[in-house]
């Protein structure tokens, strides 16, 4: 019995297009990818910036605590403030950077 060959088609362009692409978007991705230290860094300074006006409005109230006295107590109030102050200040953050890797994925596509 001979040995049949398979027979060959041509590749389809469409196909050939779209693993194009998908290895250029890997490609693309392996060289844009940042360090764990730069992940790091972004939690910090996500954290710093909820944490920081919390500590601002806490010294302020008790600032304020120990100049007026009153019925309320302006250390918890003004914790409050500054903490959601400094969620707001976050959520910000946050989308920003969103924002760019979703800008950076549609140049890409």
């Amino acid at each position: 019995m001979p040995d049949k060959e398979p027979t060959q088609q041509a590749p389809d362009p469409a196909f050939s297009r779209k693993v194009g692409d998908q290895e250029a978007l890997k490609l693309k991705a392996r060289q844009a990818r940042a360090p764990v230290w730069s992940g790091l860094g972004m939690l910090g300074l996500i954290g710093w910036s909820v944490c920081l006006p919390t500590l601002l409005g806490t010294w302020l109230g008790q600032w304020l605590d120990r100049r007026h006295t009153g019925t309320h107590t302006w250390t918890l109030a003004l914790l409050i403030a500054g903490l959601c102050l400094g969620c707001a200040n976050a959520g910000h953050w946050i989308s920003k950077e969103q924002r760019a890797i979703h800008r950076g994925n549609q140049d890409a596509g």
